[in-house]
């Protein structure tokens, strides 16, 4: 914070939790903001994904040889907004 100790002393007890309430709400705003452009990202590549063409698994002999099938190759990275 940018208070010193005689700002501090003069103002009251009401006006310092009002400026906490204050930088809290921009600090959530921020937040939030940085949260719904992650987000829009993720929908975007989504979208990408869904307008791939599904291709079909191939039928082998031997369960061992079948390509495994998960989303080992997906990740999701979602990083602290610093204030």
């Amino acid at each position: 914070m940018d208070i010193n100790d005689s700002e501090a002393e003069s103002a009251g007890p009401i006006e310092l939790v009002t400026d906490l309430s204050d930088i809290a709400a921009q600090c959530a705003a921020s937040n939030l903001l940085d949260f719904a452009a992650q987000l829009a990202g993720l929908a975007e590549d989504l979208k990408a994904l869904a307008a791939r063409p599904l291709q079909p698994i191939p039928t082998v002999a031997e369960p061992d040889d079948q390509p495994q099938v998960g989303f080992s190759d997906i990740t999701l990275e979602i990083e602290p907004s610093i204030q």
